[in-house]
């Protein structure tokens, strides 16, 4: 079926790259972790902590690019910006000076149907906020500025470095858990065939345990969604966040459950499936949200 964008991309290309990673380091012999004795389990864990971090700082650094691709964003050039792009421009521009960020974030539009936004990009100076079209033409000046307050605010929080760390710490775990599990499953087949079997195995347990392990950076994500909320409160004005939010809410809302499309993770957070899908959502229930937005005193 087809999954949520957002979750793919940011787990799915994270996982791809460890993958890569330890196919390679088989493959030139940089398993210098492996004695004639078996594992040296302090050598191990440096080598996935190497590993593990390195190919979490990869997907940052290749985030937005990844981005444009994924999802078709064509940047916005400010210079010859006009109409509605150059005021989405200026919006974001005012919100990052106000969150002091010193280098504007790249704005883009992309095309789809949904209520969608999302910021990435592998530092607060190098950073892109992207909007859909459904987005633009289904909201208003007030609801899009409480948007564009709460992306803004992910870039300001550093919100893409403490994930890359997490993921980085994930990674590390998975690497150094699935080498373990290969190297007990290859010890029950005949030698000659124990590097082959090996590397299957840790592949495979990589995978496994990198869906697995994702669940864990969700919960970190679910958590910073809070913090952004209240950030964009602080930028464009409660009255704006929560407008927005409940523009997202009531949009969801009209949709049929069952023909809800998947692609809307940004802001796929009413979380009607439940269940292990609530469980990877990288954002909290709208409802929640609001609730705590209503609560949050000195806004």
């Amino acid at each position: 079926m087809q999954f949520l964008k957002r979750f793919f991309w940011f787990f799915a290309v994270n996982i791809l790259i460890v993958v890569t990673i330890s196919v390679a380091t088989s493959l030139l012999g940089l398993n210098h972790y492996m004695t004639a004795y078996g594992i040296n389990y302090q050598a191990l864990a440096g080598f996935c902590l190497l590993w593990g971090f390195g190919g979490a700082f990869i997907s940052l650094a290749l985030s937005r690019i990844i981005a444009k691709f994924a999802m078709g964003v064509q940047v916005i050039d400010p210079e010859s910006a006009s109409g509605m792009q150059k005021e989405l421009v200026t919006t974001v521009y005012q919100l990052a000076q106000r969150a002091g960020i010193s280098k504007m974030p790249e704005v883009g539009i992309y095309e789809s149907p949904d209520l969608n936004a999302f910021a990435t990009g592998p530092t607060r100076n190098r950073s892109l906020v992207a909007v859909s079209t459904g987005l633009l033409g289904r909201m208003n000046k007030n609801e899009i500025e409480g948007v564009l307050a709460h992306e803004v605010a992910h870039i300001a929080n550093g919100d893409m470095v403490t994930m890359t760390l997490i993921q980085g710490i994930v990674n590390a775990f998975v690497m150094f858990v699935a080498r373990i599990i290969g190297f007990a499953i290859a010890q029950s087949v005949k030698e000659e065939n124990r590097r082959l079997v090996n590397m299957i195995a840790v592949i495979a347990c990589e995978i496994l345990l990198g869906i697995l392990g994702s669940l864990a950076v969700a919960w970190f994500s679910r958590l910073r969604e809070y913090r952004a909320d209240a950030g964009g409160a602080q930028l464009a004005g409660r009255n704006k966040m929560v407008a927005a939010l409940e523009s997202l809410q009531r949009s969801f809302e009209s949709l049929e459950p069952d023909n809800a499309p998947q692609s809307v993770a940004a802001f796929r957070i009413s979380n009607k499936r439940g269940g292990l899908l609530a469980a990877f959502s990288t954002h909290p229930p709208l409802e929640e949200r609001i609730a705590r937005l209503r609560e949050m005193p000195g806004l």
